[in-house]
């Protein structure tokens, strides 16, 4: 440990299945929302889509006045599915729909990451990729799931920490870069940028 001040650490982002897994891993980050307009930003790829919408989220983040000296995270996810690119669904009907094309099947999520280091005007990014293999629910199944309201609040209409894990049979990869983030890139990119990830966990709580 040194006796630097902790950087302040910001994520641009409003998923609380990101703030979730940064929190276990031991970091305390503020939380500051981006506002980009998803639908307007396009890629040739669903790889370079993602990795395009984190860079915008990190660095419109990173502009603020409120935020700068900290590292900001940007992130964000599509399913890959036949070269296509699938973020969250408009309604229930997509939703549906979706997950009758995905069951037996398999997919991959591609998760853009961005880190910018505003006390150096400097940032890193990549794209985290795993491979998700889509279990047989029935048509009742999807229904009730669709029901929940859930898919329509996440990228490739499921999630591994959800209501949908019983219909996911299995992943190939980075299981945290499908919830939302890959801790391992994170620390890959910030090595890129200099800092080291564990001068950015937080005080272990006294008890």
């Amino acid at each position: 440990m040194t006796d630097q001040p902790r950087r302040r650490l910001v994520l641009a982002s409003q998923s609380p299945a990101r703030l979730g897994l940064l929190r276990q891993a031991g970091f305390d980050p503020e939380v500051v929302v981006s506002g980009v307009d998803e639908d307007a930003i396009t890629a040739p790829t669903p790889a370079e889509l993602a990795l395009a919408l984190a860079e915008a989220k990190a660095s419109v983040v990173a502009a603020r006045p409120e935020v700068q000296g900290a590292l900001v995270i940007g992130c964000d996810s599509v399913l890959d599915l036949d070269g296509q690119a699938l973020g969250k669904p408009a309604d229930a009907e997509e939703a549906t729909a979706r997950w009758k094309a995905m069951r037996g099947r398999a997919g991959t999520l591609q998760t853009g990451h961005c880190v910018w280091d505003t006390a150096r005007g400097r940032y890193a990014s990549a794209t985290a990729s795993t491979v998700v293999r889509f279990g047989e629910p029935t048509d009742e199944e999807i229904a009730e799931y669709v029901g929940s309201g859930e898919p329509l609040q996440v990228a490739g209409a499921f999630t591994l920490d959800g209501r949908s894990a019983p219909f996911i049979d299995g992943i190939d990869g980075d299981h945290g870069n499908v919830i939302g983030i890959s801790l391992p890139l994170i620390r890959r990119l910030l090595a890129e940028l200099g800092v080291g990830i564990t001068e950015l966990w937080a005080p272990p709580a006294e008890g």
